[in-house]
C-alpha cells in the first residue's frame, strides 16, 4: 500500500518561486509557481525586491495546497531551497528588510574584493572556493558601508544578515528562527568547509562582523514550522538548489557527472569523502545529515539563461521568439560562429571576473544565438575535463534545468565529451531533490516515467570548432590579464 505522506518542497528561484508537492515514492502530487522581478539599478547590479521574494513564496504554497484540497492534511514535513550566493541584511526585532535581495550574478564590490586575491590560496583552502564577488562576503560588506540603516542596526544590535535563505527562514516560520546551512552558509565565502561553521579567520579578514551572522547548522534539522491554512507542518531540510538538485533522482552516483543548466550551469562529482583540494574548481559539502557528511567537486558556469537573456537584448530578438525558435536553430545550424561567453564573469576553470564577451566569425541572429548556447556546452565541457585531471572520467552524465529541455544541447554535450548524457523527462530538479531528502534518502525514488538518452555521435565538426574555442578563448584571457 503506497504511504499517503506529502511533503511539500519549496524552490525559491532567481525567476520564480516554485512550491511542489511529492508523495513517498518521488510522484508530483501539485505545485504552484510564481514569477519574481529582476532588478538591475546599475550595470553589474542584479537584485530582487526582499517582500516579492516572500510574498511569491506564499503565493505559490497556496496554490499548491489548493491544487491538493483536503489532501493537504497528509504534508507530514517541508523543506527549502534557494539560490546559494544571494544575500539580504534586515532587522531581527521587526523582520524589516534593510537591503534588497542581491543576487548571486550580483558584481557590484568586483573592484573591492579584489585586494584579497593575494590571500587567494589559504581563502581556497578553508572554503574550497575562490575570491569573486559572487559570494556573499563582498555584498554584506557593501551593505555595511552603503546602507546607513544596515550601520544602524548593528551599531544598536538589532542586524541580521546572511544567505537569503536564512532570512527566508525567519519570515516563513513561526519560531523566526537564525539558521544556515552548509549549502548557502558556504557561498558567503566565511564558512570553513573543514570546520563545517563560520570561520573567524576569515571574518577578521574580510573585515565584517560575524554577530549578525544566523547560526550553522546541518542541511537536514528541525529548522521551524510552518502555518499551513492552520496546521503546524515541520521544515526540516534547507540547502541549495544545486546541491538538492544532485538528489532529484535518488543517492548520486559517484561514476555520474550532474550538469543543471539554468540562469548559469553548474556541474557536479558528488564523491562521499572529503576533497581537501581542487586547484581550480569549487569543493564543498552537497549533504549533511546526520552522521553523513557528503562532498562534492563543482564546477560553475556564470552565464548560461543569463547569456541568452543579454545577447537576445543585444540582438533585439524577443525571448518568446528566441523560446520557440531555438530548438529549430540547434539542429539547422552546420556551422556556427564562436561565442566567447563572458556574461556575468567567468567561472571555473578559468576565473576572470570581468571579460568582454564576444563572437568570433559572422552569422544571423538565429546562428549567434545557437552559438550563444553552444558555448554553454563548451563551458560546461571545460569543466568536464578539468575534473578528469581529479577523477576519471564520469560513464554518464544527467542533465537538469530549463536549458535542458533542449535536444540540441544536450546532443552536442554528448558529442563533445564522448559521454552519454540522460535528461530526466523532469528537468526542474532541486525540488524533486529536496523532496527526496524530506523523504529520508529512500532507496526506492523512481522516476514518474522515462526520460531521454543521448549517446554521442561521430560529430568531427563540434569538435573541432569546440577546440578552436578553446584557443580563442586562453587567447582572450591571456589578452585580458594583459589589460589588466
Amino acid at each position: 500500500m503506497t504511504s499517503t505522506k506529502l511533503f511539500l518542497a519549496i524552490d525559491q528561484g532567481g525567476q520564480s518561486s516554485r512550491a511542489l508537492v511529492f508523495d513517498g515514492a518521488g510522484g508530483l502530487v501539485a505545485e504552484g509557481h510564481e514569477t519574481i522581478a529582476v532588478n538591475h539599478p546599475h550595470d553589474g547590479w542584479v537584485e530582487h525586491a526582499p517582500q516579492e521574494v516572500l510574498s511569491s513564496t506564499v503565493r505559490a504554497i497556496d496554490q499548491a495546497l489548493a491544487a491538493l484540497g483536503e489532501r493537504h492534511a497528509h504534508i507530514v514535513a517541508a523543506g527549502l531551497a534557494t539560490q546559494r550566493s544571494s544575500i539580504v541584511c534586515w532587522d531581527r526585532d521587526s523582520g524589516a528588510a534593510l537591503s534588497p535581495v542581491i543576487s548571486w550574478q550580483d558584481r557590484r564590490a568586483a573592484q573591492w574584493v579584489e585586494q584579497f586575491h593575494k590571500h587567494d590560496e589559504a581563502i581556497h583552502q578553508a572554503t574550497g572556493l575562490f575570491v569573486t564577488a559572487h559570494y556573499g562576503v563582498s555584498k554584506l560588506h557593501w551593505c555595511m558601508q552603503n546602507l546607513p540603516a544596515v550601520r544602524a542596526a548593528h551599531q544598536q544590535g538589532r542586524l541580521a544578515w546572511g544567505p537569503m535563505a536564512s532570512f527566508m527562514l525567519f519570515h516563513l516560520l513561526e519560531e523566526k528562527p537564525m539558521w544556515a546551512d552548509p549549502a548557502n552558509a558556504s557561498r558567503t565565502l566565511l564558512w570553513n568547509f573543514h570546520s563545517l561553521d563560520w570561520d573567524e579567520e576569515l571574518l577578521d579578514l574580510f573585515g565584517v562582523p560575524g554577530e549578525p551572522l544566523p547560526r550553522c547548522v546541518p542541511t537536514c534539522y528541525e529548522f521551524g514550522h510552518l502555518n499551513l491554512h492552520g496546521r503546524r507542518v515541520p521544515l526540516t531540510v534547507m540547502t541549495g538548489d544545486q546541491s538538492a538538485a544532485a538528489y532529484a533522482f535518488g543517492a548520486p552516483h559517484h561514476g555520474t557527472a550532474y550538469v543543471n543548466i539554468g540562469t548559469g550551469a553548474f556541474v557536479q562529482r558528488v564523491c562521499g569523502g572529503n576533497i581537501d583540494y581542487a586547484p581550480r574548481l569549487l569543493t564543498g559539502v552537497v549533504l549533511q545529515c546526520g552522521e553523513t557528511v557528503e562532498h562534492v567537486l563543482e564546477g560553475t558556469v556564470n552565464g548560461a539563461g543569463s547569456a541568452l537573456v543579454e545577447v537576445e537584448r543585444q540582438l533585439g530578438v524577443a525571448a518568446e521568439h528566441a523560446e520557440r525558435n531555438m530548438a529549430q536553430w540547434l539542429s539547422a545550424a552546420t556551422e556556427l560562429p564562436l561565442f566567447l561567453n563572458g556574461v556575468s564573469g567567468l567561472g571555473s576553470p578559468y576565473w576572470v571576473p570581468r571579460f568582454g564577451s564576444c563572437f568570433v566569425g559572422a552569422g544571423t541572429a538565429a546562428e549567434k544565438l545557437a552559438a550563444v548556447a553552444e558555448s554553454i556546452v563548451f563551458l560546461t565541457q571545460v569543466n568536464l575535463d578539468e575534473m578528469e585531471t581529479l577523477f576519471v572520467a564520469p560513464r554518464r552524465i544527467v542533465v537538469s534545468g530549463g536549458l535542458a529541455r533542449l535536444d540540441g544541447i544536450c546532443q552536442r554535450l554528448a558529442d563533445v565529451s564522448g559521454v552519454p548524457v540522460y535528461r530526466p523527462a523532469e528537468c526542474e530538479a532541486t525540488a524533486r531533490g529536496t523532496a527526496f531528502l524530506l523523504a529520508g534518502r529512500p532507496q526506492h525514488w523512481p522516476e514518474p516515467s522515462p526520460g531521454a538518452l543521448f549517446p554521442p555521435l561521430a560529430n568531427e565538426a563540434l569538435r573541432q570548432r569546440y577546440q578552436r574555442w578553446r584557443l580563442a578563448m586562453d587567447s582572450a584571457i591571456a589578452k585580458t590579464s594583459r589589460r589588466g
